[in-house]
This record gives structure tokens, C-alpha cells and sequence, in this order.
């Protein structure tokens, strides 16, 4: 761990920031200032409200928990006007002494609650579609947002069957989804690398325990009933950090409500691949005490699921010496998941007003993460003529916890200050086998020779008919493993357990944060803002450590002689194939009995001894980074209609990785210690226009800089390998970091019915991009896949979005129920990647899809809400092969998901509710090269869906 001296040193610049504000301050001139919070009768606190007074030049937009600031520029009696879509504009009378006017909250009516003092002769006024609100609180922070963004509130996110943070997000426009067996885990803006997309928290990246190295947070630890808001900038202010090329998604966590509340909901489904059940449930409570001073929040969710998926996987002697060889395959592997998941969430808030001038808040947050899942694998190696078995029981544990404390303070009616500190832990572990001191991922390998040989083969190499030079090989959809000798089928009594396996892939991350920001409004017409931020991040990885242990000669342990159960059931094996696979299924060895086989005694008794391999060391290391970040930004009003917004932010990154690296004299290897330094500054200057047409429209021009920081994993100093999927994954620690000069101009309109039309294009010049290079290297007659990351020269990428909702009540009767909501990402790149000295080929960024999409039709009415949807992602290239060039990148295809729900009001207080999810049965397919059934990988799983209901008890 980092000696603390370097957090204190930027704590104190921190402070000394703050006090020179603090000194600005004095000999302010008291003016007087208004302060309330804008609630809606049905609907709490809402965000974005526009707050002014009447025939004055004072304006004021309301906080995420509904609470404004409005600088008066007079004493005396004054009308308040509150704006808000969707609900009545309402005047408030007040009378403004000097200091601050604590008016506390004004609560507004729905458009058509306003009219019930009209209606004096019905006893009861219904509220039309009032789902149609949720999203006015979207559009109002969206609309008064100074950075280009979007927004979902907590309650549109349940309106669709998306049960952690990353498929909350898959619905807004622009953002695309990593899709792991079947959910999301990872998220990114306008189609860019996952890797170029921060994940935010309350305002910070969180720490990451990604298994890769991988900054990028994994977002199916969170589920989405924790969520309050979620904001996705797609062009960032100076107060927002830098490192988003693509942009940020910032989740908002639940915070205390502006009144009393318990919600609880829960739900059954059932999983078509599994062929088993899932449930979840979730609760919120919320109260306010001691005259509203106190806010209280207690939240929490469980998502319980039986799931399964099966895949086909294909690797190819990409080494060979020349370009048909190196499309003739290597392995067939057929393999099923079959397991458990479960989601747990707990998120608890504080939050304390002193006076309108000064809150403290407090927020917790523990969310766990277990995938318990054992893996059943088949190959059919035809390059050593051999069948082989991978059993491996994995229960991969995911946590992230911590906690924040925080303040906004009003120093005078002119200056305010905010300021938190947060301690946050990301951890991904494994706790098995219990019978070794080395904990990890336990696999056990059972291989069994081909002795007849295969037939079809084509100058000894099995194809695809597609790229041999015979044309024999049939398609992978019809595979056959072409043995030529009938009673050479696999046989638990011929396949002898060959290599144990223990990989360690621990991962975690700690982050330490302080900030504080300032506002000083110099008039109703300037603002402005700075603040400072510092990040010290601790971290530890030993992912890639494999403990490997082989049999002495003349080994003859089957997989018969060893204890076994039945296969897991559910859905028929590869079923999605034309062929029957049966054949390739296995009893596997029981947990307890693969657990012993680990055990000293049983190793021993057997003859497994472990391989000193001294490399296995290098995969091994340890970060700490620090980053000091400060910005300085104006807000300025130059006339009714035209806002500048421009400003600077400064990150100071200092990353050191220590580690080891192995070197070889002769027979002879020397591990030694290895440490990476790497120390830049980005200096980020950004400006935004905002003209506003009309109350409805706007439109917005954005120049940004931002950056991404090298992944951990890429940099580390040593390698690992993963004898399980033979993959080695080495470091570069030259890599540099990626910035990105960014363009953008959108348009917005406002419908009256709560919707809107947006559109605009947006531009990005890249320099030193990192892309993941692949190459092949045969050790001991084992072809591994080797991956590095590099950096490539400049990149470029334009596009254009656009999209609407519209609810279409201008139809008759039943008709106007109806609305469409349909958003689509155009997104075409460019990057050279230098094959030879005089070759370069050129490809799109990768992980970039060109065309993305999301499409629904609703119906919504006093009661009912039904919505289809579907959502588009294009194929985007997942690797590249820097020395074969492009018939050798691997693609992911496109993918296509169609979701449904459906909810109805028993009572005000009471609804059912139905979830159906990928009901296309889609799934992920990458492949090699330009021929789609060139594949690499084919996964299936399946279909799901829940029934519930939903009781909002006060």
C-alpha cells in the first residue's frame, strides 16, 4: 500500500483552494435568496424544475431532490412562477427579505388534477397515463443540463424487464450493451470501446475488480431497483471527469424522499434454457423526521435465477504458413453452463438540513454478486487427434461496497460550496478448492487419443467446405467430427485425467476520493465554477496464476473411476444445431469428488506433481494511482436565449505497477522484480452553446477534450496464461494514453404531451488509440492464442443520432393510448493499422458497431401500461490481428433482442406486473475473418420471464 503522505499532500491543495474562495467571499455584499423545494403531488421531488419570478431577470432550475437556489434582485412582494412538463404552472406569492427566504416545498399539480376545483360536480378526478410523468422528470433535467445528455428516471427503468445497472442504460439513445450468457454487464456510448465509456457513481468511478485489468466497471453487480436516476453525458462539462471519450454514464443512487414512502415488490419466472425458476424482490422506505430536517432511505433488492447457455466455440492454426492452412481448424469445443446467479443489493442514505443554507448527507452502499456455475467442455482437438474434458466448478464472487459523506453549504447569498469524501471497494474472488491452500478456479482436464483418425480431411487439415480447397467440411450448424473409426467415441473409460488446474483470478480495487466545488454567482447573468478532486486507487491482481499440476508417467486415472453425477437437465444439448450431440455429454465428476482430487493426499496418491513454471509469477502485481484533478469553468447568460458555458480541467496522473519479469540465459530462468512508472498530465478545455428557440427547442454545440487511461492489465509488466482456454495475455507497459478531440451539435424539441424529437451529428479525432493485437505460439504442441495491446496512430470517428417519442393522443378513443419510441446511432470510424512497414490496413474502432438502434411501441392509459421493444446492436470487430491483417480480426455479429412488459393498477396502490425477456431467442455469435459462419463462437440462452407485482403501501 502507498504511504499516505501523497493523499495528504493533495489534501492540503485541496484545502488551500478552498480557503482562497473562502477569502474571495469575504466582503460580499448579502443579497437576498430564495430557496425551496419544488414536489409534485403524486410524483416527489422533482428535478429540473424551471423556477422565475415574474417580470424579472431571475431564473433557476431545480437539483436532482427538487431543491433551487433563486438570487432576487429586489426586496418585497414577488410572484414565483414554477414550470414543469407535464404538470400545471403554478404562481407562488412571496414577500423577500434580506438573506436567505426559506419557503420550503411547493407542491404542483398534474395538468389535469389543476382543473378539479372546475369540476365541481365529479367526486373524482383520474389521472391520465400518469406513467407519462415519470419521464417529464427526465426531460426536465435533460433540457436544463448545461453538457449534452441523456436521462431515465428509477421509474421509467421499470417500466422494462431490466434488472441490473447495465440493462437499465441499453435503452437510451446511443448506448450499446455487452451481452455476457444472456445479460448485460457492460455499457458504452456511441458505439465507442467499452473501455472509452466512464461508469460513474454519485459523480465518481467507482473501483473496478474487472478479471481482465480492465477499467471498466462491471455493471451486473448493481440492480437497477437501486437506482434513482441515470445520466448519460455524451459531451462532459469541466466539473465532470475527462476520462470519457465516448462519454459517462452517471448512476444516481436512492436518496431520502420528500415524503413517506414503502414500497415492497416481488416476483416468479421461469428460465426456458434451464427449465427452471427464478424470483426477486425489492423494498424502499423512506421518511423525513424532526420537521422534515432529517431524511431517511433504506433500500434493497435479491434477483435469485436458474440459468444456462450453451456454445460452440472453433479455433483456427491462424500460425500455419500460409493463408488456407491458417483457415483449417484447430479445436472444436461444445460447451454448457448450467447455474445459479444471484443479486443482491442494499443501499442506505442520511441526509440532514441544518437550515436552508447548510445539509450534510451520508450514503452506504453493498451490493454482492454470485455466479455459481459449473462448466461442462468438450473438444475435439484435431490438430493432436485427440478428445478432451474440462470440468471446472466456478462460483466467481463480485462485491462492491462503501460509503460516501458529503455537504452543500451556502457561505453567502453569492458563494456555495459542496464537497465530499467516499471510500469505495471493488472485489472478485473465488474461495475454492477448500482442500488446497491455493485458492482459484479448480479445473480438471480428462484427454482421451483418437486412434482411427478423422475422415474429410483436406491435405490432412479439417475445414469448413466454404474455405477448402477441396470444398468437403459441411457448415459448422451441421458440424460432424468426421472420426473414422465408429468406436472411437468418447468414453468416460478411456479419458485419463491428464493436468489439474487451480487459476487464481482475485482481483480488487479500493478508491479513496475527496472533492469539494464552488459556485459563485457574480450576478444573475455569470456564474462561476471550480473545484478540485483527488483519487488514490489501490490495487491487486493475480489473475492468470495458475497452479498446474501433471501426472507422473504411466498415469491411468479415468474418469469412470472417479465419482460422478448425472448431467445437468434442461434444455436438449446444442439444440439450436441441426445435429444430435449427445454423444459429447459426460457424467462429470461431483463437486466434492473434483475438490479432492486438489487435496495433498489425493494428489500425492495419485502421482500429480506440481510444474515449477517460475512464469506463472509474472502475472502477478500491484497498482496505486493517484489523480489530482482541478477545473475552472463560467456560466454565462449572454441573452435570454444564448448560454456559454466554457472552462478548462486539469488531471495530474501518477500510476505505478510493480510486478516481476522472467528472463531466460540458456535452460536457466531468473525472476526479478519489474516495476512500471507511468506519469502524465491531461489538460482538457472544453466550451457549450445553448440557444434556445422557444421554451420547446434548442439547440446545443459542444468542443470538448477528453482522454482514457491505459487498462492495469495491459500495462503490467509480466504475462498470464489460461490453460483452460489456451490464452496468454501479455503486458505492454509503454502503452500511452488515448485522447480525443470531440465535435458535437444537437438539436432538441419538446412535445406538449410529454415527448420530444432530438437529432444531431458529432465528430471525434483520436490519437494513440490501444487495440488488443492477437498472434499464435505453439508450446509443447499446444496452439495458445497470445494477446497484447498496443497503441495505434490517429483515429477518427463521425456520426449522427437521432430519435423521438411521441405519444400519439391526438388519434381517437382507445387509439390515443398508443405512442412509439424509436432512437437510432449512425457511427462511421477509421484507424490504420500497420501491418508491415508499407501495408496498413484499415478497420473501424474496436467494440464500434456502425448502426444502433432502439425501437418501442407503448400503450399507456389510466391503468394499463404495455411495451414492446426491441434493441439493435451491429456487428463491430472484437480483435485485430495486426500481423495477418483483416481476414483474421474477429468479429461479434450483430444482435437483435426483443423485450416485453406489462403492467396493470388493481388499485392506486397495487400492480401486477409481467416480464419477458429476449423473446427473439437471439444469440451471440463472433466469427473470424469475412464469412460469418467462419465462426469463432455461437452461444444460446434461451429465453426468460417473471410475474410480479408491485405494492406502494404509503
Amino acid at each position: 500500500m502507498k504511504n499516505s503522505t501523497g493523499f495528504l499532500k493533495q489534501r492540503s491543495r485541496i484545502i488551500q483552494v478552498s480557503a482562497f474562495f473562502l477569502m474571495a467571499s469575504f466582503g460580499t455584499i448579502h443579497a437576498q435568496i430564495i430557496k425551496g423545494t419544488v414536489v409534485g403531488k403524486t410524483n416527489g421531488a422533482l428535478p429540473g424544475a424551471n423556477i422565475s419570478i415574474v417580470d424579472e431577470d431571475a431564473k433557476a432550475a431545480s437539483s436532482l431532490d427538487g431543491d433551487f437556489n433563486l438570487l432576487s434582485p429586489k426586496l418585497g412582494e414577488v410572484n414565483l412562477k414554477i414550470e414543469y412538463i407535464g404538470y400545471e404552472t403554478k404562481y407562488f406569492p412571496i414577500t423577500v427579505k434580506e438573506g436567505t427566504n426559506d419557503i420550503g416545498y411547493i407542491t404542483i399539480d398534474p395538468e389535469n388534477l389543476a382543473t378539479k376545483d372546475k369540476l365541481k360536480d365529479i367526486q373524482e378526478v383520474t389521472i391520465t397515463r400518469p406513467n407519462a410523468l415519470t419521464q417529464a422528470k427526465a426531460y426536465e433535467i435533460k433540457k436544463n443540463n448545461n453538457a449534452i445528455m441523456e436521462v431515465i428516471a428509477a421509474d421509467a427503468i421499470g417500466k422494462l424487464p431490466d434488472r441490473n445497472a447495465a440493462e437499465a442504460v441499453q435503452r437510451v439513445q446511443g448506448v450499446a450493451v455487452a451481452r455476457y450468457h444472456g445479460e448485460a454487464d457492460q455499457a458504452t456510448v456511441r458505439g465507442t470501446p467499452f473501455a472509452w465509456t466512464s461508469a460513474l457513481f454519485n459523480g465518481n468511478r467507482l473501483p473496478s475488480a474487472n478479471v481482465l485489468g480492465n477499467r471498466s466497471f462491471v455493471l451486473d453487480v448493481v440492480p437497477s431497483e437501486l437506482i434513482q436516476f441515470v445520466q448519460v453525458a455524451k459531451a462532459v462539462t469541466p466539473d465532470m471527469d475527462g476520462d470519457a471519450i465516448g462519454g459517462s454514464i452517471n448512476f444516481i443512487t436512492r436518496t431520502a424522499p420528500a415524503k413517506k414512502t414503502l414500497s415492497v415488490s416481488g416476483a416468479g419466472g421461469y428460465n426456458t434454457f434451464s427449465q427452471d425458476g427464478t424470483y426477486n424482490a425489492s423494498v424502499v422506505y423512506g421518511d423525513r423526521f424532526f420537521k422534515n430536517k432529517l431524511g431517511v432511505l433504506l433500500s434493497g433488492a435479491i434477483w435469485d435465477r436458474q440459468w444456462g447457455a450453451d456454445s460452440f466455440d472453433v479455433t483456427y492454426n491462424t500460425n500455419a504458413a500460409n493463408d488456407v492452412e491458417r483457415k483449417s481448424i484447430n479445436t472444436v469445443m461444445m460447451k454448457r453452463y448450467m447455474g445459479t446467479r444471484r443479486t443482491i443489493g442494499l443501499n442506505g442514505g442520511l441526509e440532514y438540513k441544518f437550515n436552508a443554507n447548510n445539509k450534510v448527507y451520508f450514503r452506504g452502499m453493498f451490493n454482492k454478486f454470485d455466479d455459481i456455475r459449473p462448466v461442462y467442455e468438450t473438444y475435439v482437438d484435431y490438430t493432436n487427434t485427440r478428445y478432451q474434458y474440462n470440468f471446472r466448478y466456478s462460483h466467481y464472487q463480485t462485491e462492491l461496497y462503501g460509503m460516501e459523506l458529503g455537504g452543500e453549504h451556502s457561505l453567502t447569498s453569492k458563494l456555495s460550496l459542496d464537497w465530499m469524501l467516499s471510500d469505495y471497494s471493488a472485489k472478485y474472488f473465488l474461495d475454492t478448492p477448500p482442500t488446497n491452500d491455493t485458492k482459484g478456479l479448480p479445473i480438471a482436464t480428462f484427454r482421451q487419443k483418437i486412434n482411427g483418425g478423422f475422415n474429410n480431411l483436406t491435405n490432412g487439415k479439417r475445414y469448413w467446405g466454404f474455405d477448402s480447397p477441396s470444398g468437403i467440411g459441411g457448415e459448422y450448424m451441421d458440424y460432424s467430427s468426421d472420426i473414422a473409426n465408429p468406436s472411437d467415441v468418447m468414453s468416460a473409460n478411456k479419458l485419463l485425467l491428464s493436468q489439474l488446474v487451480i487459476s487464481k483470478l482475485d482481483n480488487n480495487e479500493r478508491d479513496k476520493i475527496g472533492r469539494v466545488n464552488f459556485k459563485y454567482d457574480i450576478n444573475s447573468n455569470i456564474t462561476l465554477k471550480a473545484g478540485a478532486k483527488y483519487r488514490e486507487k489501490d490495487r491487486t491482481s493475480t489473475f492468470g496464476y495458475n497452479a498446474v499440476y501433471l501426472p507422473s508417467a504411466g498415469n491411468s486415472l479415468t474418469l469412470s473411476q472417479l465419482a460422478t453425477s448425472e448431467p445437468p437437465k434442461g434444455t436438449s444439448f446444442l439444440g439450436n444445431m441441426n445435429g444430435n450431440y449427445d454423444q459429447y455429454v459426460m457424467n462429470p465428476p461431483t463437486k466434492d469428488q473434483l475438490f479432492n482430487l486438489f487435496s495433498p493426499q489425493t494428489l500425492q496418491q495419485n502421482g500429480f506433481n506440481e510444474l515449477n513454471d517460475p512464469a506463472r509469477n509474472t502475472s502477478l502485481y500491484t497498482g496505486e494511482e493517484s489523480v489530482f484533478a482541478a477545473y475552472a469553468m463560467a456560466e454565462i447568460k449572454a441573452t435570454d436565449k444564448f448560454k456559454i458555458i466554457g472552462g478548462f480541467r486539469n488531471e495530474s496522473t501518477r500510476l505505478t505497477l510493480n510486478g516481476s519479469k522472467l528472463t531466460k540465459q540458456g535452460t536457466v530462468s531468473t525472476l526479478s522484480p519489474s516495476v512500471v512508472e507511468s506519469n502524465y498530465d491531461a489538460f482538457l478545455p472544453m466550451l457549450h452553446l445553448r440557444y434556445n428557440f422557444s421554451p420547446k427547442a434548442n439547440v446545443r454545440f459542444a468542443y470538448t477534450k477528453s482522454f482514457i487511461r491505459p487498462n492495469f492489465g495491459d500495462m503490467s509488466p509480466g504475462s498470464s496464461i489460461d490453460n483452460s482456454s489456451f490464452v496468454i495475455t501479455r503486458g505492454n507497459p509503454d502503452l500511452k494514453p488515448t485522447f480525443s478531440q470531440n465535435l458535437d451539435l444537437m438539436g432538441e424539441y419538446y412535445f406538449n404531451n410529454i415527448g420530444i424529437l432530438s437529432g444531431g451529428v458529432f465528430y471525434k479525432k483520436i490519437s494513440d488509440i490501444v487495440f488488443s493485437d492477437t498472434s499464435v505460439m505453439n508450446i509443447d504442441g499446444t496452439n495458445y492464442t497470445v494477446t497484447q495491446s498496443k497503441n495505434l496512430q490517429d483515429s477518427k470517428l463521425l456520426g449522427f443520432e437521432a430519435g423521438i417519442n411521441k405519444r400519439l393522443d391526438f388519434l381517437p378513443g382507445f387509439w390515443n393510448g398508443f405512442g412509439v419510441e424509436f432512437n437510432y446511432t449512425y457511427i462511421d470510424s477509421e484507424v490504420e493499422v500497420p501491418r508491415t512497414a508499407n501495408i496498413f490496413d484499415k478497420t473501424s474502432l474496436p467494440n464500434q458497431s456502425k448502426s444502433l438502434f432502439n425501437a418501442i411501441l407503448y400503450y399507456e392509459s389510466n391503468k394499463v401500461m404495455v411495451r414492446l421493444a426491441g434493441n439493435y446492436r451491429g456487428k463491430s470487430v472484437e480483435t485485430i490481428n495486426q500481423k495477418l491483417g483483416p481476414d483474421y480480426y474477429i468479429w461479434s455479429d450483430k444482435n437483435f433482442t426483443i423485450d416485453f412488459s406489462a403492467s396493470y393498477d388493481i388499485t392506486s396502490k397495487v400492480k401486477v406486473f409481467i416480464e419477458l425477456n429476449n423473446l427473439s431467442n437471439e444469440s451471440l455469435r463472433l466469427y473470424m475473418g469475412d464469412n460469418k459462419k467462419r465462426i469463432t463462437s455461437n452461444e444460446w440462452y434461451g429465453s426468460r420471464g417473471q410475474l410480479g407485482v408491485r405494492w406502494q403501501i404509503f
